[in-house]
C-alpha cells in the first residue's frame, strides 16, 4: 500500500493511501514506499496544521470501519478547530452511549485529520487517545489547537 512516513513535531507519522483516499495516520516510521501526490498533499497539509497554519483538512478520506464507526467519525470531523466536545455530546447526536462513541474513537484510523483528540470526557476529563503517548499526545494536540492553556 502507498505511504509515507515523515517526522512531525510529536513524532514520526506515516500517511497510507489506497484508491485515491487517505486511509490511515499512524504514529512511527513504516518502509520506504513511493510518495504519490496525494500523500505528499497530506504531507504538507498535516505540517501546516502542525505550524498552526491549517485548521480544516482538505483530503480524500476512506477509513475503514463499521457504520456506526464512520457515522462517529463524520461527528468528529465537525468539531471545529480549536474546540472540544464531550463523548456524551457526540453520543447524543448520534443516539448512542458515550462508551460506545469512546470505543469507535479508539478504532480512528486516521488521527489528526479525524480529530479524535477533540473530543473529552465530562468536564474536560483527559480520557484515553490511541496515539503517539496516549494522552499526552492528546494535550498537546489540543494545546497546539489553543484548547488548553500551559
Amino acid at each position: 500500500m502507498p505511504h509515507l512516513s515523515f517526522n512531525g513535531p510529536l513524532g514520526a507519522l506515516t500517511v497510507f493511501e489506497d484508491r485515491g483516499a487517505v486511509v490511515a495516520v499512524e504514529w512511527g516510521r513504516a518502509g520506504n514506499s513511493e510518495p504519490s501526490p496525494l500523500l505528499e498533499e497530506a504531507r504538507r497539509q498535516l505540517d501546516a496544521y502542525f505550524d498552526g497554519k491549517l485548521k480544516i483538512f482538505d483530503l480524500p478520506l476512506h477509513p475503514a470501519g463499521s457504520a456506526f464507526q464512520r457515522a462517529v467519525w463524520g461527528q468528529l470531523r465537525r468539531i471545529p478547530y480549536g474546540r472540544t466536545r464531550t463523548y456524551g455530546d457526540v453520543a447524543d447526536a448520534l443516539m448512542s452511549a458515550p462508551r460506545t462513541v469512546g470505543g469507535a474513537c479508539g478504532k480512528n484510523p486516521i488521527p489528526i485529520i479525524v480529530p479524535c483528540h477533540r473530543v473529552v470526557g465530562k468536564g474536560g476529563r483527559m480520557t484515553g487517545y490511541s496515539g503517539g503517548a496516549g494522552v499526552e499526545t492528546k494535550i498537546a494536540l489540543l494545546r497546539l489547537e489553543g484548547c488548553l492553556i500551559a
